[in-house]
């Protein structure tokens, strides 16, 4: 029995509501600290990041593929209605970037020109984009293109700019875009996956050494058997699981010489009635027959950890072939997030492709891609569409048809990448 001399009722009382508040109060600084990690992509910021990380061309190193970063340990799971988390260094820049920042993150231009004096360069110190394209008709030698993405990247460093992507297509053999570096051959002619390794390796190496660091291949479609294909030698094989081979062999290559590899044309453009360079093309295979062959390779490279998956442009019947697939939310969302389960940067095909310029705007479509589930849209040109495009998404962000979670969402994985692949550290 507590005699009369023990504390007073009253007294204890108060004790346990001072020991309840001190414990409410640990756990919001707690929760605090946890959404700023969590949610740090929500604040736009108003003004340029005070420092930014100097861009860096390291060495391969070992460590955990950025893919993993963002995909929650067993036991721990998201705020619902949040986006997924990113490491602090990450969110810390994503909050340093005002909106016109971020907008600008979203695009991957191409242009005219061959030094210095190209256009797109006045137009890099002016808008923070997330990469260039440089395609054959850029090219003169290697020299000549090692001045362009070093230009590319010291333009992008005195702004204050986030390091772009230099992006390239080297497909191999007469694909290449710089027809005298490797990889020496096409991907139909290729032996063994062994051997499409080690070509992409020495591209990986050549490109890296020049200042490009970043590739949109492998093409990983499935062929159409006896029918043949209309992407030609670009098909390394009809039969889904040798391109599975082939897709974790140039993966992994490029990833060894620390290269961004983006895989293509997803969910598969193997089967199209024609190429989406000249028109509208409708690919004539629902989505169990996808996935039994179109999407086995594109499995075997998001298991090989492949950072960025290049959607298509071709139509499908589940979308009653009127929503390319690059504009659709059932195949960027749906299907790519959701089904393949996939934590990389989606990138569109180029938007200025007959495809889509048939039945879109380029500006119309871009924002529609980004609706959609795309992180980054491609747009080979000409500068009016470009400018125009970035004008459309910024302005459909400012008014919501965008939100500021899908903005965020899709720039938080664009800097986790690049950050991987040590642009910026």
């Amino acid at each position: 029995m507590v005699g009369n001399d023990s504390f007073p009722p009253v007294r204890a009382e108060f004790a346990r509501r001072r020991l309840a508040i001190a414990l409410l109060a640990a756990l919001a600084v707690a929760a605090g600290a946890a959404g700023v990690v969590i949610g740090a992509g929500r604040d736009d910021g108003g003004g340029s990041a005070s420092r930014m990380p100097s861009p860096g061309r390291g060495t391969p190193k070992e460590r955990i593929s950025f893919l993993a970063k963002i995909v929650p340990p067993p036991g721990r799971a998201h705020s619902r209605g949040r986006g997924p988390a990113f490491p602090a260094r990450v969110a810390k820049l994503a909050r340093g970037l005002s909106v016109e920042r971020k907008v600008a993150q979203l695009f991957i231009f191409g242009f005219e020109g061959t030094d210095a004096t190209a256009e797109i360069f006045g137009r890099l110190r002016r808008l923070d984009l997330g990469g260039l394209v440089l395609s054959a008709h850029n090219y003169v030698d290697t020299t000549q293109l090692a001045g362009l993405a070093g230009e590319a990247t010291a333009v992008a460093a005195e702004a204050r700019h986030v390091p772009p992507w230099v992006f390239a297509t080297q497909e191999g053999g007469d694909l290449n875009s710089f027809p005298d570096l490797p990889p020496p051959t096409a991907a139909s002619d290729l032996a063994s996956s062994r051997e499409a390794a080690d070509g992409a390796s020495q591209a990986g190496a050549a490109l890296h050494e020049l200042g490009v660091n970043a590739v949109l291949g492998p093409d990983v479609d499935v062929g159409s058997g006896e029918t043949g294909s209309v992407l030609g030698a670009r098909v390394y094989s009809d039969d889904p699981a040798d391109v599975s081979a082939y897709a974790e062999a140039t993966v992994g290559a490029y990833r060894g010489q620390h290269v961004f590899s983006s895989a293509k044309h997803f969910p598969g453009l193997g089967a199209a009635d024609q190429s989406t360079e000249e028109g509208p093309a409708t690919v004539g295979l629902g989505l169990d027959e996808l996935a039994e062959r179109d999407l086995v390779p594109f499995n075997a490279a998001v298991r090989a950890g492949v950072p960025g998956i290049v959607v298509g442009h071709a139509l499908y019947p589940f979308n009653d072939f009127t929503v390319p697939a690059s504009l659709s939310k059932q195949v960027e969302t749906d299907l790519l997030r959701r089904q393949l389960r996939y934590k990389g940067v989606a990138i569109t095909d180029d938007l200025s492709d007959p495809a889509i310029t048939a039945i879109n705007t380029v500006p119309a479509a871009a924002v529609r891609a980004l609706r959609a589930g795309a992180d980054m849209v491609q747009i080979s040109g000409g500068a009016g569409d470009q400018q125009a495009a970035y004008v459309a998404v910024l302005r459909a962000v400012q008014r919501g048809a965008i939100s500021r979670r899908r903005l965020d969402e899709a720039v938080g994985r664009i800097l986790l990448a690049k950050q991987d692949y040590d642009l910026i550290r």
